[in-house]
């Protein structure tokens, strides 16, 4: 018996695709094309991605990788969860039922703020993976600062679709990854190329 059958491979792919899930989610109701019904649905398919984006994040803590883990758990708490849940409370005060109160996003802009500090501080980690992986993670930075920005108020209307298609160009760019990741590991050969880190 092999030292290496009972341990787990890297569940990073699943990460990767349940980034793009929210990416393409997030994307559409940026554009404007997801009516008010559609939030709960959204907050669902957010729910399940942080079930997966969570167990990438312990699992990779696990096998050493602080800079995945770390931003794969904090994904899982706000790009997920708390996004879920923030989903959730929007649609219910938009439907009424906290009466008449709207929902008021000064507060998440902050929020966010502190996620994209946290998200871009750790970039320069990523310079030293797969270069696919940081432009995915170059993106995320972009997408959201331009979001803290529309929270506060800061920049108007006109950036949502600026917002939604990077958003589609890094959700794609992480499926890509997450197939090159699994079928080069399956075939123990390079199927989709991964172009190698920038910083050696």
């Amino acid at each position: 018996m092999s030292n290496n059958e009972h341990t787990f491979v890297s569940p990073g792919p699943a990460g990767l695709g349940a980034l793009a899930v929210a990416c393409f989610g997030f994307a559409a109701v940026f554009l404007g094309i997801v009516p008010v019904g559609g939030l709960p649905i959204l907050a669902a398919w957010l729910i399940g991605g942080g079930i997966v984006q969570y167990t990438v994040g312990v699992m990779e803590l696990k096998d050493h990788n602080m800079t995945g883990g770390n931003v794969f758990l904090f994904f899982s708490a706000f790009f997920m969860f708390g996004a879920a849940l923030s989903t959730i409370v929007k649609f219910l005060m938009l439907v009424g039922v906290f009466g008449d109160v709207s929902p008021h996003v000064l507060v998440e802009g902050y929020c966010w703020l502190a996620g994209a500090l946290f998200l871009t501080v750790v970039t320069p980690a990523y310079l030293k993976g797969p270069a696919l992986l940081c432009v995915v993670v170059l993106l995320v930075d972009v997408i959201l600062w331009l979001i803290v920005g529309l929270d506060l108020g800061i920049l108007g209307a006109s950036y949502r679709p600026i917002v939604a298609y990077l958003l589609f160009a890094a959700g794609a760019v992480a499926l890509y990854l997450a197939g090159a990741i699994v079928n080069n590991h399956v075939y123990a050969k390079t199927v989709l190329p991964i172009p190698g880190p920038i910083i050696k």
